[in-house]
């Protein structure tokens, strides 16, 4: 890189408390107010690419679809149709911006649009990376789009508004009188509306470990209030004889004469389900279906090739035909319970049978990543994939950043900016070992097997200046591939590895010449990850560290509910 590059000076701007959401979908954020400041990293490029045999399908035609429709970390998905066009939001707990949100006309084509949660006035996270918002729910009714979401870092349950949701949402309307999550929004047709969740059992007595139960309230839309008591609907699960535990995620419907009542029961590992209850009335009492659960995957050997597991939180949407397809949460894992990619979003029919319940097809056996796809007109439109195996770069030649990139914690400031098809990070004193809103820029790990590289510039001058890429899960569990100057004074590219209180140099070499560019690469390989460099992008790849055992990188080991993240990072004082 030439002498310039030395010697970098980029102007950015301060993040205001009110950043606003631009109508293109491919842009979040406008900055003002420019500031200056010296020793930051440019990012030229950040390429990734996924390739996971199970999608290298040659009997997948137009007709099918690939599971899950959402790969990656995109967990706890609602749906709802507009006309032709059908809208899909997803958790995103302390990332930001918050709630990812899609558009599709086909059900498989899916383009994120924007985010509902844009503002630091909507949401300011500053905790663990699995806090912030759980489980939202999107519904539409009278020309306005809702969103009820629960935000466990802030003040509890909240509803959001847009008449255009690429435009961007109205502030939280705060639900105080609500205590538990995943909360729903359900429209009567007798014009009444009620919101619907997961809370404490009764008078806050526990029968068995994991006892909740589900609530409603009637809610005012003009007032925008609660408007009625608390109501019991079900106590504990299925059948409290069984024991169930965590009963959650509600979504209610109404069907020729019946209130439904679809649930998650089991909680968020290998015992997730989907359960459904019943009522002649708003308030119950509710009959839990024979059959139940009409969806899991518990019961199937664990041994078995190829696996979805951990299925539940289901919602669903009614096609123009009068078909049902549920959307619902799972997982692909490595060696039974490992998976580094999250909980993803998966697409299954809905059947309702003579008798008037609903099931899933296919919904207790051994979930398929091939389907018939829905009865609807293939989108034409050219969009970034979201699922099967794919190449995704970004040459940074917009002004803003993509929809798909994500920071962690609500920034307080703005710490990067894009000219000239550069990206530029200005390294905080804030670091990654700490839970804090360090400099930090990643977007999902989507494929088990799959290869991320970027090239960048950085000429750290003292002892604890690093920047480079990271495969992130949080603070405890990560695998940073950076450049640094050790305490000789020497440039060099290192591996550190976090593991719970662990930090390790796994692997370091010095660099040849003081030329401040560097090209770093991870090779994703299921449960190792290789790590290679190289200065010049026409030189051949140099191994740095092979087999690096990354199931540290995974829900079992690190714990929480996110998936890893691949992301770009600077620090001044990474020690």
């Amino acid at each position: 890189m030439n002498l310039f590059r030395n010697h970098f000076i980029m102007s950015v701007a301060l993040l205001t408390l009110g950043l606003a959401m631009l109508s293109h979908s491919k842009k979040i954020y406008s900055f003002k107010q420019p500031i200056a400041y010296k020793h930051v990293v440019t990012y030229d490029w950040f390429e990734y690419k996924g390739q996971d045999a199970v999608f290298e399908r040659s009997d997948k035609t137009n007709d099918d679809y690939f599971n899950p429709i959402l790969a990656g970390f995109y967990s706890d998905p609602s749906i709802c149709r507009v006309d032709d066009a059908y809208y899909m939001v997803t958790s995103s707990f302390s990332y930001f911006p918050g709630l990812p949100l899609f558009k599709s006309t086909d059900l498989v084509h899916w383009k994120q649009i924007g985010h509902v949660i844009t503002k630091a006035s909507q949401a300011n996270f500053s905790g663990g990376v699995s806090r912030g918002l759980f489980a939202p729910t999107i519904r539409y009714h009278n020309g306005v789009f809702y969103v009820i979401c629960t935000n466990v870092s802030s003040k509890g349950n909240f509803i959001v508004t847009s008449t255009n949701p690429e435009m961007g949402w109205s502030d939280p309307i705060w639900l105080p009188e609500i205590d538990g999550i995943d909360p729903d929004l359900f429209f009567d047709d007798n014009g009444k509306v009620y919101i619907t969740h997961n809370g404490p059992p009764p008078n806050n007595i526990s029968k068995h470990n994991g006892h909740r139960a589900i609530y409603t309230w009637e809610y005012d839309l003009q007032q925008q209030k609660i408007v009625s008591n608390q109501k019991l609907l079900v106590d504990g699960g299925t059948d409290m004889a069984k024991e169930p535990v965590w009963i959650e995620g509600p979504h209610m419907f109404k069907k020729d004469g019946y209130y439904y009542l679809f649930c998650a029961e089991g909680g968020t590992g290998y015992q997730h389900s989907e359960v459904v209850f019943r009522s002649r009335h708003i308030y119950g009492p509710y009959t839990s279906y024979e059959n139940n659960p009409i969806l899991t995957q518990r019961h199937l050997p664990k041994n078995r090739a190829h696996q979805i597991t951990t299925t539940g939180h289901a919602d669903f949407v009614e096609l123009p035909n009068g078909d049902w397809w549920g959307v619902y949460l799972g997982c692909r894992p490595y060696e039974v319970e490992y998976y580094n990619t999250g909980r993803e979003t998966f697409m299954l029919p809905l059947k309702w049978q003579e008798n008037g319940w609903p099931t899933f097809q296919q919904g207790t056996q051994p979930h398929p990543f091939v389907h018939p796809r829905p009865a609807l007109p293939l989108s034409q439109e050219r969009i970034e994939p979201t699922s099967g195996n794919f190449v995704s770069r970004d040459d940074f030649e917009s002004d803003t950043l993509d929809v798909l990139w994500n920071f962690l914690r609500t920034p307080d400031r703005q710490f990067y900016d894009i000219e000239g098809g550069t990206l530029v990070m200005e390294p905080q004193a804030e670091s990654m070992h700490e839970v804090s809103k360090f400099s930090f820029i990643g977007r999902r790990q989507q494929h088990s097997n799959f290869e991320v590289a970027t090239k960048f510039s950085f000429a750290p001058s003292k002892s604890g200046e690093a920047a480079g890429l990271v495969a992130f899960q949080n603070e405890k569990h990560y695998l940073f591939l950076g450049k640094r100057r050790n305490e000789q004074g020497n440039l060099e590219v290192f591996l550190e590895q976090s593991f719970g209180e662990t930090l390790e140099i796994l692997a370091s070499k010095v660099v040849e010449n003081e030329d401040d560019d560097l090209l770093v690469r991870i090779v994703g390989r299921t449960k190792y990850y290789d790590f290679y460099y190289k200065q010049n992008e026409h030189d051949d790849w140099r191994l740095l560290k092979a087999n690096v055992d990354a199931s540290l990188l995974s829900t079992k080991v690190a714990k929480g509910f996110v998936g890893s993240m691949l992301a770009m990072y600077a620090s001044k004082n990474h020690f």
